[in-house]
């Protein structure tokens, strides 16, 4: 088990960012792709991803990886591979399914095929004919691309943007891993003040808190593979003593989230409670026509409604326009805006720095990143106190 390949899977569009955190954890042989990310470790590696990895969707250990052209070749080669080096005899294992531009076009088979290889392999390891299945979750997936197989199982659970903080929640809430890549996507750093005029339920401040204390997303829930007899207890101990000591929680940090619905913003403030961080940010009903600062550098990250339903987009292009005067007013800070409004740069009169193609959800949207200026660097005395140097507002 010291020689195993994790697959952290990805929204389309943050394969980079989560190869970068991937790397950031200490990990080198990675290869990022459509998708996913994938890494070679030890055991040790399946909770600390779990624990630390902001952005991605999910953690999968890969079983095995082979072609399949027909059902035969695909009941025989899953049947070949080491499911009883991970499940026990009591393992309950659910097989999930997708296949794309493959021979092997019919998911619902393809599943019941790898089922009962498995089943196969299992009694000949335990000399059993039957299994109840009522032990440790491992639910496996069969992955066809291009009649290539890939074999997997996920070690998370509940998916990674399930952070365990937002019990409440409304609307169409942005997911907690897009908001962690559109932060890091950002380059915020933790000295500069850091502004989402659409906070809704908090979860771009909360997400930046996180970051800026160090916090680790995964800290305060459970996962599947915790369960699985082949990982010691001793390393999950380890990885989440791990997440406790390099959490900074005294670290002064100033965000604000603001909105204009009083009731979401008790939600967030609740949301900010359950993520201790509610501390490090400061919530305020207000309209965007009204986001100032005092501060000469910093970062707008929002996420603003849309206006997809019919009759709302001469609202949204109001709203838009007011965001284009907090830009003007601001001219020194820089702003990161996802939306899926086409025309945004023409409504707010100032063309994007860079601009992203992301998904949020099912829904196609562009992150649009207006860099300001480079920050002055600190004197030499700043740096020694801090430990870092501030980085450039936008690279």
């Amino acid at each position: 088990m010291n020689n195993i390949e994790l697959i952290a899977t990805s929204t389309f569009g943050l394969e980079a960012v989560v190869g970068e955190e991937v790397r950031e954890l200490g990990y080198t042989d990675v290869r990022v792709e459509n998708g996913k990310v994938t890494f070679r470790s030890d055991l040790s590696a399946i909770p600390r991803a779990n624990l630390w990895l902001r952005s991605a969707d999910r953690i999968r250990l890969k079983v095995g990886e082979f072609q399949a052209r027909t059902f035969d070749e695909l009941f025989e080669q899953t049947k070949k591979l080491p499911w009883s080096d991970w499940l026990p005899k009591n393992a309950c294992f659910p097989v999930d399914g997708r296949s794309v531009k493959s021979t092997l076009f019919s998911v619902s088979d393809c599943q019941a095929i790898v089922k009962k290889a498995i089943v196969d392999h299992m009694q000949g390891t335990y000399n059993q004919s039957w299994f109840e299945e009522d032990g440790p979750l491992y639910r496996i997936e069969v992955a066809l691309l291009k009649d290539v197989a890939t074999l997997t199982i996920d070690t998370s659970g509940v998916a990674l943007h399930k952070r365990g903080y937002r019990g409440l929640i409304g609307g169409a809430p942005l997911k907690e891993t897009m908001a962690a890549a559109l932060i890091r996507l950002s380059r915020w750093n933790p000295d500069t003040t850091l502004i989402d005029p659409f906070c809704g339920s908090g979860t771009i401040p909360i997400e930046a808190a996180l970051i800026g204390q160090n916090v680790a997303p995964g800290m305060n829930r459970e996962f599947a593979s915790e369960h699985w007899p082949v990982i010691p207890k001793e390393l999950w101990r380890q990885a989440r003593m791990e997440t406790h000591d390099l959490a900074n929680y005294d670290r002064p940090l100033e965000i604000i989230g603001t909105d204009i619905d009083d009731e979401v913003l008790k939600v967030a403030r609740l949301n900010a409670e359950e993520a201790m961080v509610n501390d490090a940010i400061h919530f305020q009903r207000m309209d965007v026509s009204q986001v100032r600062s005092s501060k000469k550098y910093g970062k707008i990250i929002c996420n603003p409604p849309y206006g997809e339903r019919l009759g709302e987009q001469q609202e949204i292009e109001r709203m838009y326009q007011k965001m284009g005067d907090v830009f003007q007013a601001l001219d020194t800070w820089s702003f990161y805006v996802l939306t899926s409004n086409e025309n945004f740069e023409r409504i707010i009169g100032k063309k994007a720095s860079r601009k992203r193609k992301l998904f949020n959800g099912n829904l196609k949207v562009d992150y649009y990143q207006f860099f300001g200026p480079r920050p002055p660097r600190p004197n030499r005395e700043g740096e020694r106190r801090s430990g870092r140097v501030l980085s450039e507002t936008a690279k």
